[in-house]
């Protein structure tokens, strides 16, 4: 229970490491002790709407009581227990069948995780298992993409490539991991010429036989990559991507943490938005909608089979996979996606705020408006015809943020870059709200910087 007399910031900044800390930031800590539907209240009495929703992740909002509810009344009947080998506990066993039935194709079989860097990390492992399986040992490299993010396990983290992740202390799997451009429209890769999806499908191709075919296993890639800029690709990528992977007997990977349970309007986004069908899922965060912590790799009937032709042992897995009390929290939020038909509502407020968010490209200081549905992205530079980025101690990305949160608004700031995932809940007046404040506080810092004789183009 929260102490109302603690200094709670002073508390915080005393003893707690944050993830992706800045080592000799602000002495700043925003302390959230309230959340309900959108909105956010500090331990100030000062009150937020939530654009960013949570971490890309609370998608029916905060402060349901009925997901209370089904937390605490299964913590009550069965707080834990152990999934490993042969146990398992009822809501573990009806979420994967749900999951089975929401995913697409032959998608039916679930191995639970923690969150998403889990289910990230168990994909990895499980391409050369099945692989294996699948009579090819030699196919155990994986490729992914720049700007990409797949979490920070360390094979996770391994796979992503986002600017500014890589701490040159730490360790990293390079042999069997390498990487191919991102489908990045509004900054083309270097030599990108024509059609950016035959651009990108030809680099894939060369890659691919760069290290040889029979060494490939598997191609990790987000629907769209949130972290890595809201990069929204070609319509048709995807499925020309998967057809090469075919043609290779390459696994594709499809890293749905943060475009599955509706942020696109869809339980998924691989088949429904971008018409191919991957042989893995990974999902996490919409989930729960942030309630409970958990993640789910979800694979097709092809790949259990061919590891199930053998009678051996699969030996990845974690304490709280299936957890009893997250399994109950994540069926509930499914439960009240379904009933309230926030899909439906996701695809009707994504068109208005796509259409709210556009106008933002006129400002000074923006160099591009982009997202689908209930993502969101705007990125800012110093001229809008070269689009040269501002100098990094301009930090634009928390210069706009820090601004918005001073009229209530909570973006989040991520280098050039402010990006939103608002609850699929959002109304009209809300996505109002969230233009207009950018548009204001985009203005004002614009002018700020001209007092300081930067110059904008």
């Amino acid at each position: 229970m929260t102490d109302t007399n603690a200094d709670l910031a002073a508390l915080d900044h005393a003893h707690n490491l944050h993830p992706w800390n800045q080592m000799q930031g602000s002495t700043d800590r925003r302390v959230i002790v309230k959340g309900d539907g959108l909105l956010l209240w500090d331990d100030q009495g000062n009150r937020y709407l939530d654009a960013v929703g949570g971490l890309w992740c609370t998608q029916i909002g905060l402060g349901r009581t009925e997901m209370a509810q089904a937390i605490g009344d299964q913590a009550q009947r069965l707080a834990f227990s152990s999934t490993f080998v042969d146990m398992s506990n009822g809501p573990a066993a009806l979420l994967v069948a749900k999951l089975a039935e929401l995913a697409p194709g032959d998608l039916n079989r679930v191995h639970l995780t923690t969150g998403g860097s889990t289910a990230l990390d168990s994909a990895f492992r499980m391409v050369a298992f099945a692989q294996a399986s699948m009579g090819r040992p030699g196919k155990t490299h994986v490729i992914a993409r720049q700007h990409s993010y797949h979490g920070s396990t360390f094979a996770a983290m391994s796979m992503g490539m986002r600017d500014g992740d890589r701490a040159p202390e730490f360790r990293y799997l390079s042999d069997g991991i390498s990487h191919v451009n991102a489908p990045h429209q509004y900054r083309p890769p270097d030599g990108a010429e024509g059609d950016l999806t035959d651009w990108l499908v030809a680099e894939f191709e060369a890659e691919i036989d760069r290290i040889g075919a029979d060494r490939v296993g598997a191609f990790f890639a987000e629907p769209i990559q949130a972290s890595g800029g809201v990069l929204v690709p070609p319509d048709d990528y995807l499925r020309r991507m998967k057809e090469v992977c075919d043609r290779h007997d390459i696994l594709l990977v499809a890293d749905e943490v943060v475009t599955a349970f509706g942020r696109l309007g869809h339980w998924f986004a691989s088949e429904s938005v971008y018409d191919e069908i991957p042989d893995m899922i990974c999902c996490a965060k919409g989930l729960s909608s942030g309630y409970q912590p958990i993640g789910a790799l979800i694979f097709s009937d092809r790949i259990w089979e061919a590891m199930a032709s053998e009678d051996r042992w699969y030996t990845s897995g974690f304490t709280y996979s299936g957890h009893p009390v997250a399994c109950a929290a994540a069926l509930k939020n499914i439960e009240i996606i379904e009933r309230e038909e926030l899909l439906a509502n996701a695809l009707t407020m994504g068109d208005v705020f796509q259409s709210a968010l556009a106008p933002l490209a006129d400002l000074p200081l923006v160099g591009d408006v982009r997202g689908k549905v209930l993502l969101g992205c705007v990125e800012f530079v110093a001229n809008k015809v070269t689009k040269a980025l501002l100098p990094d101690e301009i930090d634009i990305g928390h210069r706009i943020a820090d601004a918005a949160e001073g009229q209530g608004l909570m973006v989040r700031p991520i280098g050039h870059l402010n990006v939103m995932s608002p609850a699929l809940t959002i109304d009209e007046l809300q996505i109002s709200f969230i233009s207009e404040t950018l548009e204001t506080v985009i203005k004002t810092v614009a002018d700020d910087l001209t007092r300081l004789r930067f110059k904008l183009d």
